[in-house]
């Protein structure tokens, strides 16, 4: 679909609160798991002023990728630092894969009503679903084992000692691979499910929304 004004303003509310609720359990994990680093500069808040990026935020509207600001932290202050590595990595992710299971359920279930209500119904449906690709978007993006992102961090802790070594080796390539990893995804199509036009990253949220909110809400977006 065409991105329009009516379609940002749709947008940024979700895409604020999803963000915010990722970065908000990354700092919230880790201070419960016995680092205050993010605690102390003010991260463990649901202030989205405290965990936007102006140039990710906005990226999210008009380009393939966005980010926010990352979450301060030291390992060395986690209570048990291979576990909780994994379980600070991984909170932002589980955040809003719940999200978007939730938003997906509410349509699957009352996708008729919300549409029937009108104009109001327009938006909220609208919105839900934005709730629904963006959120699920993010927890899928986040888990590639690319440096930065939070699925790296995960892989280097399950990973044995010698290969969790050259697999952070290639930390200082992250960015050059991550770009790669995008711009071939939207150069190349596949067909998934019966959807003829899905890029590969975006295999994943096609399953998803499959699962959670039914073929017909899946087809409003991917079929159109």
């Amino acid at each position: 679909m065409d991105l329009n004004i009516t379609d940002i303003l749709l947008r940024a509310p979700v895409v604020l609160f999803s963000l915010t609720i990722h970065e908000f359990m990354h700092a919230w994990t880790a201070w419960k798991c016995g680092d205050d680093t993010a605690l102390r500069a003010g991260r463990v808040t649901l202030n989205p002023l405290h965990h936007l990026d102006l140039l990710g935020t906005i990226c999210l509207f008009f380009a393939p990728i966005g980010w926010a600001k990352p979450v301060p932290v030291n390992p060395n202050n986690y209570e048990n630092r291979k576990r909780d590595e994994i379980l600070v990595s991984g909170a932002g992710v589980a955040a809003n894969l719940a999200l978007g299971i939730i938003c997906a359920l509410v349509l699957r279930v009352f996708a008729g009503e919300i549409l029937g209500s009108g104009e109001v119904g327009k938006i909220i449906f609208m919105m839900l679903m934005y709730g629904c690709l963006l959120n699920f978007g993010l927890a899928v993006f986040n888990l590639l084992p690319i440096f930065p992102l939070d699925g790296s961090h995960i892989l280097k802790e399950l990973l044995p000692g010698e290969l969790a070594m050259r697999f952070t080796e290639l930390n200082r390539y992250g960015i050059f691979l991550l770009i790669a990893v995008v711009l071939l995804s939207n150069r190349i199509h596949v067909s998934f499910l019966g959807y003829p036009d899905v890029s590969p990253l975006s295999v994943p949220l096609v399953a998803l929304m499959q699962v959670f909110a039914g073929p017909w809400v899946t087809g409003v977006w991917f079929g159109a």
